[in-house]
């Protein structure tokens, strides 16, 4: 299983082990992860699961497409590498991926 490593906004880092074929939201959430809320279960439509890829895996993880872009538009404090974590499968690629969150999902 690949290893994520979270960081929340205050440095506090947690690194979980997600299964492939999982979000990196679900690994949040199943490994109680302060700072991403996923209010929408996953469906793209809420912002709640906002997140910051690392520059080193920006490129690797890749941009949002058209939806996401939209309700990225939602989010507080959008920046040039925010991603929905529930847009972002796991797979063995990502293994070693940071997600750094937000302050806040509103």
């Amino acid at each position: 299983m690949p290893l994520i490593k979270y960081v929340e906004h205050n440095g506090t880092e947690h690194q979980i082990q997600v299964s492939n074929g999982q979000s990196v939201m679900e690994g949040a959430i199943d490994n109680m992860v302060d700072g991403i809320a996923g209010e929408c279960g996953g469906s793209c439509s809420c912002a709640t699961c906002h997140c910051y890829v690392h520059e080193d895996w920006v490129a690797k993880v890749g941009g949002p497409n058209e939806i996401e872009e939209g309700v990225l538009e939602c989010a507080a404090d959008p920046r040039a590498n925010s991603r929905l974590s529930c847009q972002i499968t796991v797979t063995d690629e990502l293994d070693g991926l940071v997600i750094l969150l937000p302050e806040s999902q509103y």
